[in-house]
């Protein structure tokens, strides 16, 4: 019997990508590259990268340390300039940040002297709504991700999820196009992160909006996406992007499905090849650093 592999795609799943395709382009990134120049000479972080994402789409994107995953959304929320290419957003060329993009960062980004509310509502009065109508967007925004009766707390006084829970309904309250993420639950102990991934996708399936998202994490990636775009590293370039063959609505017992392994699976080959030649002797002998009278192994 075949075993199963990524591209087996079930009819349901199959069929949810045809739709996914039939929606518009709200992201469109094309021929996008970006070079440093430093003392050493000229460094490609991103050569040439091609891809589109679509209405309510979820997207991942992966690769190992130095592919460019944190400058590519540095560069989408207008962060960052590319050197060239373009990023065009409902057909519209991004030239700088906007409130067609909202962007939840790793670290926790609140505003330590305001008060939760008052954290949701800056974005809204900075876009000049009057502090009425951001009270009452703000107050909604919290009730969404649960956390309506934090409203008049400080950020120091929330756990770690709390307070990216916050900062995604912050980025979210000025109804962007798209919503930026970069490895937003890294500093996550793995129980909040697993509860932070649900919360995600409840929000996602809410509300009209488009996410990339940033990680490292290939379980994350494979739980979250609708596709997963895989960079690999010096340069970084698109080595393949993957539609995950695992049904929606995800829940924690997919992780041991044969979809979720295969497309691990695809991920874990394309991030870390076989070992090149120079690497096959392994580790070198190591002197013992101890006197000891037994063995571990």
């Amino acid at each position: 019997m075949r075993s199963t592999t990524y591209l087996d795609l079930a009819p349901d799943v199959r069929a949810r990508f045809e739709r996914l395709r039939a929606r518009e382009v709200i992201l469109k990134v094309d021929h996008l590259t970006k070079t440093f120049e430093t003392r050493g000479g000229r460094t490609v972080a991103l050569n040439d990268i091609n891809f589109e994402t679509h209405r309510r789409e979820f997207l991942c994107v992966v690769g190992p340390s130095g592919c460019g995953k944190s400058t590519l959304v540095r560069i989408l929320a207008g962060l960052d300039r590319q050197s060239a290419g373009e990023v065009l957003l409902a057909g519209k060329p991004v030239t700088g940040p906007g409130a067609d993009r909202g962007m939840v960062f790793q670290g926790y980004t609140l505003f330590p002297w305001l008060t939760v509310k008052r954290n949701v509502m800056f974005g809204l009065e900075m876009n000049n709504h009057g502090r009425t109508h951001a009270e009452r967007e703000a107050l909604q925004w919290l009730d969404l991700i649960g956390l309506g009766k934090y409203a008049d707390a400080y950020p120091h006084q929330l756990s770690g999820g709390m307070k990216q829970r916050v900062a995604i309904a912050r980025a979210l309250a000025n109804q962007p196009r798209i919503l930026l993420m970069d490895e937003p639950f890294s500093a996550l102990d793995a129980q909040t992160r697993a509860r932070m991934q649900s919360y995600l996708l409840e929000i996602w399936r809410k509300i009209d909006i488009t996410i990339v998202f940033i990680t490292h994490d290939l379980d994350e990636a494979v739980f979250l996406a609708d596709r997963i775009l895989v960079l690999k590293a010096n340069p970084g370039e698109v080595a393949e992007l993957i539609e995950v063959p695992v049904p929606r609505p995800r829940h924690a017992g997919q992780y041991v499905g044969p979809e979720f392994r295969a497309a691990k699976d695809r991920l874990e080959e394309l991030i870390h090849p076989p070992a090149l030649a120079d690497d096959a002797e392994g580790f070198p002998e190591m002197p013992r650093l101890a006197n000891v009278t037994d063995e571990v192994e």
